[in-house]
């Protein structure tokens, strides 16, 4: 898998913040976008990235795995992200302490 230029990364980057943000993106495809922006297969970040099962990577993002929360945070925080109980909806964008 080819690693986008720094511009396209970043670009990658914030609107993956954004689509966060929004709720327009689910947390399997924010795992894909993230492996894309790095340019690395699944095999290759699950091993070098998140330090986790390649297996449990593939079956998390296909649907079909149910990783624990410690997974997530794994997976996530390469890229400054959490995992937390968020409100649905513009209320987490406009709230006080968000």
């Amino acid at each position: 898998m080819k690693r986008p230029n720094n511009k396209e990364a970043a670009e990658m980057k914030e609107a993956l913040y954004l689509g966060l943000a929004t709720g327009d993106i689910g947390i399997r495809a924010a795992t894909r976008q993230m492996r894309k922006i790095l340019g690395m297969t699944q095999k290759d970040y699950a091993k070098k990235v998140a330090g986790i099962s390649p297996r449990i990577l593939s079956e998390f993002e296909n649907g079909t795995g149910n990783p624990t929360l410690a997974t997530l945070e794994k997976i996530a925080s390469p890229f400054g992200l959490n995992v937390s109980f968020l409100p649905p909806g513009p209320w987490r964008m406009n709230s006080p302490e968000g």
